[in-house]
């Protein structure tokens, strides 16, 4: 309408520039184009043309086909990794998810609406706090037993520092993640950690009335092994005080899941190769650098094998023999000592299940004792018993009884 002004001598080209909001040598090519092609010269050259930059319709089939069968269950971000990284497909995460919306691929992962909270400031440096817990959860999706994921992540970088999987969460687990932790990285100055009966109880001794007003608190093995590296122990009321590895859990349970059903695990042992090839991958993705430079870390100073144990106090019999659920150790005489009994040692199991006896710091030579009268007709109600009834062997003809026989009985001794 203002370029038929403009024909017709109404306006001016200056006065149709103002109009569309264009330069006056715009507005002169396009009435030299209006001039030649009419209306349509109006229309932008491009208008009905395939972008340049549009992914072909066979990849975005391969994509679809992909997120249904190999990649199913991923989110949109993880497959997009994974489609770069596995099937040499580079698509930006918006195309990657463009697609699926367009194909009727949802996004597998529940967002829950949000809430309101105040975030805690994560602790300064590296080392300073670090939250240990467990994860129950159906990590091989029915292909094989349920398991526990055990895992550890810095509060101030968020870096997973150890995690492996166990059947269920003992102490024996969080032994092996700490352990790892001390031999990898050091000391920590603290555990952050939720109520479990591995980290501390509440046991009171009926006797000790004052005790039981003050709610003395017994300490656990792993609470004795925090205790003898120097490590505070933080008890969180919540697990919203625990969001950063509840945040990781969350994680886990959907990038891990993914990971262990794209390698088909099924055992525990195949689990934990998975986990360990994977957190490298993670860490890289999701660590921040530490609010202020340097490590909280301590170099350890003790024998991790006497940390790393279990430890039992026991009472030396009078035959100088210690009892320990079904085992019974014999003591030697040594280190200047004839005898120990009545004496109190210290029995220290270690993750593999060995046995050992220290009195006063010093480790004693035992064997296994004779088991007693009592384990011995235990031992004897399981053994069958033997028949008093005799069995005869039956002579064969050609025996020579059969023969005094025969002549006995042909001159006539029937009697």
């Amino acid at each position: 309408m203002v370029l038929n002004q403009v024909e017709g001598g109404g306006v001016t080209i200056r006065e149709a520039a103002e109009v569309l909001d264009l330069s006056e040598r715009h507005v002169k090519r396009l009435r030299g184009a209006y001039r030649k092609e009419g209306a349509a010269a109006l229309a932008h050259g491009n208008r009905g043309r395939k972008p340049h930059n549009a992914v072909d319709g066979g990849l975005r089939g391969e994509v679809l086909e992909l997120a249904k069968t190999t990649y199913a269950g991923f989110n949109v971000q993880h497959f997009t990794e994974r489609l770069k990284e596995r099937e040499d497909i580079g698509l930006s995460r918006s195309t990657v998810r463009r697609i699926l919306l367009e194909g009727g691929v949802r996004s597998p992962r529940k967002r829950r609406p949000p809430r309101h909270r105040s975030r805690r400031e994560r602790y300064p440096r590296e080392g300073m706090l670090v939250q240990i817990d467990g994860s129950h959860h159906d990590w091989l999706e029915g292909r094989g037993p349920n398991l526990t994921l055990i895992g550890a992540i810095d509060d101030a970088t968020g870096k997973v520092l150890y995690a492996l999987f166990r059947e269920q969460e003992d102490a024996i687990g969080y032994f092996q993640l700490l352990h790892k932790i001390v031999t990898e990285n050091g000391v920590p100055l603290a555990l952050y950690h939720d109520g479990h009966a591995v980290f501390e109880r509440s046991e009171y001794e009926t006797e000790r009335l004052e005790e039981q007003l003050r709610g003395v608190r017994y300490m656990t093995q792993f609470g004795r092994a925090m205790a003898e590296l120097n490590i505070t122990s933080i008890r969180s009321r919540s697990p919203q005080a625990r969001g950063r590895i509840e945040r990781l859990w969350g994680t886990f349970q959907d990038r891990l899941v993914s990971e262990l059903r794209l390698a088909r695990v099924s055992t525990i042992d195949q689990a934990n190769q998975v986990l360990w090839q994977y957190l490298p991958n993670h860490n890289r993705k999701f660590v921040v650098p530490a609010a202020k430079e340097g490590s909280a870390f301590r170099k350890n100073e003790r024998n991790l094998g006497s940390v790393f144990c279990f430890k039992y106090e026991r009472t030396v019999g009078q035959d100088n023999v210690v009892r320990f659920g079904p085992h019974r150790l014999q003591v030697l005489s040594g280190n200047g000592r004839y005898s120990y009994a009545r004496a109190k040692v210290e029995v220290r199991q270690a993750l593999d299940g060995s046995l050992s006896l220290y009195y006063q710091g010093s480790r004693l030579v035992i064997q296994p004792a004779p088991a007693e009268a009592s384990k011995l007709r235990e031992f004897n109600k399981h053994v069958p018993m033997v028949s008093d009834q005799r069995h005869y062997a039956k002579p064969a003809p050609d025996h020579p009884w059969r023969g005094i026989y025969r002549q006995f009985v042909d001159k006539g001794n029937t009697g």
